[in-house]
């Protein structure tokens, strides 16, 4: 399950840790767990393995000595009034906490291109720290979402340092999608010529960019209020 066509051809998927795994069972996805604890009581198939055991199925250099396999989530649809539409976005730890902040954030719907980072990579599932479980997440191509959104009247709001406005001169927007590039490349041009606006944050001379996902954040969070 550490390979990701195998994770999609079992429809299963590995999480690690004590919280990871109680958050899976919360929300009915945990399938069976093998720990080194045997005074784990969790309703679901168990197994009682060794520490080598443990840290050979492990992604961590120092496992907390549980791991859960979990099934994947049913298919989702494009429902709601917030959007976050994420482009080639590629770092598991950066998807990881857009996903967190989106459900801090009042965001409905998570589409990804379809050549973003799994979802269900061991990295993206520990920066998620179990928000994956509330999440509602998709992949799909983003220009046909993004036709589908506006014949809803879903205002859509890239992100890009050029021919943008600043962030502040946007307000009461009651259905929008955000939009979020790749780490080093932003945007694709296609896309951005098919936002209603794109937005920029004000930031010192002394920095050259904000990392994706502290940018998504931001915009989230103001959006949102």
């Amino acid at each position: 399950l550490k390979d990701k066509k195998e994770r999609y051809k079992r429809q299963e998927f590995i999480v690690e840790g004590y919280h990871l795994v109680e958050e899976a069972y919360k929300k009915q996805f945990l399938k069976t767990i093998f720990t080194t604890d045997n005074s784990v009581k969790i309703n679901v198939e168990s197994y009682f393995v060794t520490k080598d055991i443990i840290k050979k199925l492990s992604s961590t250099m120092t496992p907390q000595g549980i791991i859960g396999v979990c099934k994947m989530k049913e298919s989702a649809d494009i429902i709601g009034n917030h959007y976050l539409l994420l482009d080639n976005v590629s770092d598991p730890g950066n998807l990881g906490t857009l996903i967190r902040s989106s459900i801090g954030f009042g965001i409905d719907t998570i589409i990804l291109s379809n050549d973003s980072v799994d979802i269900y990579n061991e990295k993206v599932m520990r920066s998620t720290q179990g928000a994956i479980f509330n999440a509602n997440i998709l992949y799909s191509d983003l220009p046909s979402v993004i036709e589908r959104l506006k014949e809803q009247q879903v205002t859509i709001v890239g992100t890009s340092l050029q021919s943008s406005i600043d962030l502040k001169e946007i307000s009461n927007l009651s259905k929008y999608a955000i939009v979020l590039g790749n780490e080093a490349k932003g945007v694709r041009k296609d896309i951005l010529d098919l936002t209603d606006v794109n937005v920029k944050i004000r930031i010192s001379e002394q920095l050259e960019s904000l990392n994706v996902a502290v940018a998504g954040s931001i915009v989230m969070y103001y959006l949102n209020n």
